[in-house]
């Protein structure tokens, strides 16, 4: 039975380092035991506001609303 909704990391992690915030894209893959195993990718320029990051989540990648988490 595969149950992956309840394991599934969401895909864009956004987090407050000092006066900067960070995106982080995260991907999510289950193994042969359906495990769930995430890869985490930051993106390397720092943005200087929360909403900065998550519209360069929307034009980039194509980020929906409900897909973030912040940190």
């Amino acid at each position: 039975m595969k149950d992956h909704d309840r394991s599934k990391a969401t895909p864009f992690l956004i987090e407050r380092r000092g006066e900067e915030f960070c995106l982080t894209v995260r991907e999510t893959r289950y193994n042969s035991q359906n495990y769930p195993i995430v890869t985490a990718t930051p993106v390397s320029e720092p943005f200087k506001t929360a909403a900065a990051a998550r519209a360069y989540a929307k034009a980039t990648f194509g980020a929906q609303p409900g897909e973030f988490a912040s940190k």
